[in-house]
């Protein structure tokens, strides 16, 4: 009975005091940045997408190589991720299921197999480049092999995916503070390293291709920003939310799920910016052919000092840990929407470790593995894109909130830009020049 009563009293989790700001905003009662805040979480969840350690590479090679001249592509690649997760919102927000659970609804059973083997190879893929990241970050900052490493970031992913037991509100705080390390690290880069403000505006609005070299970063920075298993996610992390009792809450929802998409993608896409803008001033005159991670990091030391260096490793390995997370959470629901299975998450965790630990065991530079893992990507995310589009544009499938007309162009000219920079992408690392 003590028992009974002890339950009966117990304090409400976060996730319950979340849902209960959400119905208190919903109907009206309460108003204020606090409530506001309770609606905030998927998108900072996909956010981490767009600053994981492939973002690092492209971002450095960029700043390295041509200065502030590549900041326009790191813009406008944002604004098209921008569009394609608020898609994936909206999707999971008006029909209370996911990408992956209209996939196998709605296709013929081979083609549901068929991209969600794609999709699984995908998110591995994802894992890999993210969980290598981290490693990497572990390894120059502990002084460990990269599979000793390995082995402490999987340990400490498994260990931020327990949070997921106690709701969605926890693992969702610990992914705002992971990005808010990422954030804070790279704003005080740009205080350590020299920057030409002036410059950095003009070639943010100003589009610019030097030569053919810049074409083909350009193409690894927007080919590779939309992400196929963040596409899967976004709808589900927002569908397994808080459900919308009528429409008019529903139309509140969508409201402040674009709001929270502009806002965390907004972030994702400075802080983009910033390790363009810190990469140019730290290498740009002196060490323009810089190309990886840990030979950025062994320069920044003797030109920027230690504090710029020991922030590069804290945004990185948090970047890898939090990337690493969302990617086995993405794989996770890619396998119950495609198929209704789910398997237990340390299981989860192992499988998509298991090639990344293959690869770096095999030999394989850890930075050649992060390019490699771009080219898997680019060859799954047509399906996942088309997908998007077509159910998102569908009357029967969104009723009154399917796509209007300009939003059907922009996305389905969006879907084509990224299709085909992916293409090139493909051609490029065939050893097809253009």
């Amino acid at each position: 009975m003590n028992e009974a009563m002890s339950q009966a009293v117990a304090p409400p989790t976060l996730t319950e005091q979340t849902c209960f700001h959400v119905r208190e905003a919903l109907a009206g009662r309460r108003r204020g940045a606090r409530v506001m805040l309770s609606f905030a979480g998927p998108a900072v969840v996909a956010s981490i997408a767009y600053m994981d350690p492939g973002n690092f590479a492209t971002n450095i090679q960029a700043g390295a190589g041509y200065g502030y001249t590549l900041l326009w592509v790191v813009a406008v690649a944002n604004v098209v991720a921008m569009l394609f997760q608020s898609l994936s919102a909206k999707l999971g927000l008006v029909t209370g299921r996911n990408l992956a659970e209209l996939c196998r609804a709605s296709l013929p059973r081979r083609y549901v197999y068929a991209m969600w083997g794609l999709s699984e190879i995908a998110a591995m893929a994802t894992d890999l480049a993210e969980f290598v990241g981290g490693a990497i970050g572990v390894s120059l900052l502990l002084h460990l092999p990269v599979l000793a490493s390995m082995l402490v970031t999987g340990a400490v992913t498994y260990g931020l995916l327990q949070f997921e037991k106690k709701g969605f509100r926890p693992l969702e705080l610990v992914i705002a503070a992971l990005v808010g390390v990422i954030g804070l690290s790279y704003l005080a880069e740009l205080l350590i390293a020299p920057v030409h403000w002036s410059a950095v505006l003009l070639h943010t609005v100003k589009p610019s291709i030097p030569d053919s070299n810049a074409l083909t970063l350009s193409v690894g920075i927007i080919g590779a920003t939309v992400m196929p298993h963040v596409l899967f996610l976004h709808s589900g992390l927002t569908q397994s939310r808080v459900t919308p009792h009528n429409e008019r809450e529903r139309a509140k929802l969508l409201k402040f799920s674009n709001i929270e998409v502009i806002a965390a993608l907004g972030v994702a896409g400075l802080i983009n910016m910033a390790m363009v803008v810190m990469a140019s001033g730290a290498f740009h005159q002196g060490h323009p052919d810089i190309a990886s991670i840990e030979t950025a990091w062994h320069t920044l030391t003797p030109l920027l000092g230690p504090a710029a260096a020991g922030l590069f490793l804290a945004a990185l390995i948090a970047s890898g840990v939090s990337s690493s997370v969302v990617g086995t959470m993405a794989g996770q629901m890619i396998m119950q929407g495609f198929v209704g299975f789910r398997i237990p998450v340390g299981a989860r965790r192992l499988i998509t470790m298991a090639p990344a630990f293959a690869v770096v065991a095999w030999g394989v530079d850890a930075t050649r593995a992060l390019v490699m893992s771009q080219v898997v990507l680019s060859i799954a995310l047509p399906m996942p894109m088309i997908a998007l589009v077509w159910f998102t544009s569908r009357a029967d499938l969104m009723g009154a909130y399917r796509n209007r007309r300009l939003t059907n162009i922009a996305a389905v000219a969006g879907a084509g830009a990224v299709l085909a920079l992916n293409g090139v992408l493909l051609l490029q690392t065939a050893g097809l020049s253009f």
